[in-house]
């Protein structure tokens, strides 16, 4: 009966909800506006507001013509005022929190959360459980038990504002009627060796009824793969409730095949898209491609056209500007003192009324050692659309450009870690270079033109990805390998990883 009563109440809170998110949807664009002018009138008073004459706006071309693009090493001579406790610098209160990220040339990132942004990072992901069971018009998961793969909830104090990582810190704030069914345990959580944490959240889990299962796709792999070698069995045996899976952080297709085989059974799967920064986007519809774009979450969102990125005259484009399909720059206002903010994602817009995007890479992960200024999007739906026309399963790659070969012309390298490797490898490489060139026209024509040879294949060992992330103190959390390099820095240390 009480699992019965819990299951009806979060379908009629979904359903409610989803009503309620219809007004944000189709006020998109008139809501952004308000949103930055409210945000610009609340911090005129701060040093930043002061030092950008915010007294003077009154539209959003005010705000770009007085607020240039920023990214952190910008931002870092405020933000280092902001953690040694000054008020009033971008924001007119400290903090509440700091969610430290790595990343930078000069170390670690302190990306500030203010007590009117925190509530949005719970929010977006309520949201997002919140539009399946609409959608799905089921509520079966919340009877059971739900696990988060996330950093450790510890968080330090940095002149009396409490840091950590973003997972840790949401993990604060996790609402009290999932923290029963809530695994792993919080002395689970604290664990910092990602590989000793994953066997006891295993140990902790493998009897339990697992429902819904978070975290970023390469440690969800990991995770099922260490439940399937102790009792060799595909997932959907050992959990047969499990209904969801809920994940973010990197694009889910490229590793679509390899959970298929792991699960050995439909579950379905909602993809979010939360940083430090923010909660962004969401899954509204998990039948379907795209991300719903949250624009009444404390974020005013500019999008600047990815050919012109870097440039000092690059155009900023608002919501009612955008075209669908092509790349954007994203760039964040936000209410927690991040002022036209590169965050460093590329997006592509695949929907208007709602707006929906796919991340089609970061704006520091490409190839273009040639000009060719391949991303993220156009490699993954290249090797997507390659190992569906082979027998074969990827677990990782990374692209790197081979400037000066010890022979021949240049060309890209693909350094790929297969779990079932293709029958012929290289029919695999030419068809994986077709579809590259498909997608790229720049690449193709350095083809055809001679300037460059096809690719290259460098097959990997098994768990080469794993044991370079681990020689790199980058194992767990939020970290993942670049899927592309403009250098050969990553392909130099997974030289010894080849087959």
């Amino acid at each position: 009966m009480v699992n019965f009563l819990k299951k009806a109440v979060a379908l009629a809170w979904a359903k409610s909800h989803v009503r309620n998110a219809e007004k944000f949807k189709k006020n998109a664009e008139q809501s952004q506006e308000k949103l930055l002018l409210s945000m610009v009138e609340t911090a005129k008073k701060t040093l930043f507001g002061r030092e950008h004459n915010f007294e003077d706006i009154r539209s959003v071309p005010d705000f770009q013509e007085k607020v240039r693009v920023s990214d952190y090493e910008d931002l870092k001579p405020y933000i280092e005022r902001v953690k040694r406790g000054q008020a009033n610098i971008l924001w007119t209160e400290v903090p509440e929190y700091f969610a430290k990220t790595s990343g930078t040339t000069s170390g670690s990132k302190y990306i500030p959360i203010s007590k009117e942004g925190m509530p949005f990072q719970v929010k977006g992901a309520q949201s997002a459980l919140f539009h399946y069971i609409a959608r799905k018009n089921n509520a079966d998961f919340v009877s059971g038990k739900m696990i988060f793969l996330q950093g450790s909830p510890e968080l330090e104090e940095v002149f009396g504002i409490q840091t950590g990582r973003l997972s840790g810190i949401v993990a604060h704030h996790i609402p009290k009627y999932l923290q029963k069914n809530r695994l792993p345990s919080w002395e689970t959580n604290m664990m910092e060796d990602w590989e000793a944490k994953v066997d006891k959240i295993v140990e902790e889990t493998e009897k339990e009824n697992m429902t819904l299962i978070s975290g970023i796709p390469p440690w969800l792999i990991m995770y099922f793969e260490k439940l399937n070698e102790k009792h060799g069995k595909k997932i959907r045996q050992i959990f047969p409730n499990l209904q969801l899976i809920v994940t973010g952080g990197v694009n889910y297709e490229p590793y679509r095949d390899k959970m298929e085989d792991l699960l050995g059974g439909a579950v379905d799967i909602v993809q979010t898209f939360p940083a430090s920064e923010g909660f962004f986007a969401f899954q509204d519809d998990y039948t379907k491609d795209g991300l719903l774009l949250l624009t009444d979450h404390g974020i005013f969102y500019e999008f600047i056209p990815l050919e012109e990125y870097g440039k000092p005259d690059a155009a900023r484009l608002t919501l009612k500007e955008i075209e669908l399909n092509k790349d954007y720059a994203l760039i964040l206002t936000t209410n927690s003192g991040l002022w036209a903010y590169s965050i460093g994602d590329v997006v592509r817009f695949i929907n208007k009324n709602p707006y929906r995007i796919l991340v089609s890479g970061r704006t520091k992960h490409f190839t273009s050692a040639f000009g060719e200024h391949v991303i993220a999007f156009e490699v993954e739906e290249a090797m997507k659309a390659t190992v569906e026309k082979f027998p074969a399963q990827i677990t990782e790659f990374h692209l790197a450009p081979q400037v000066n070969p010890a022979e021949g012309l240049p060309y890209h390298e693909w350094f790929i870690e297969f779990e079932k490797e293709p029958d012929n490898i290289m029919a695999f490489s030419h068809e994986l270079d077709s579809q590259l060139r498909k997608r790229n026209t720049y690449y193709d024509d350095l083809i055809s033109g001679n300037i460059l040879q096809p690719l290259h294949i460098a097959c990997l060992k098994k768990n080469a990805f794993h044991e370079y992330a681990k020689s790199q103190g980058k194992l767990g959390g939020q970290n993942k390998t670049p899927r592309l390099a403009n250098d050969r820095k990553i392909a130099g240390l997974l030289e010894i990883y080849k087959l």
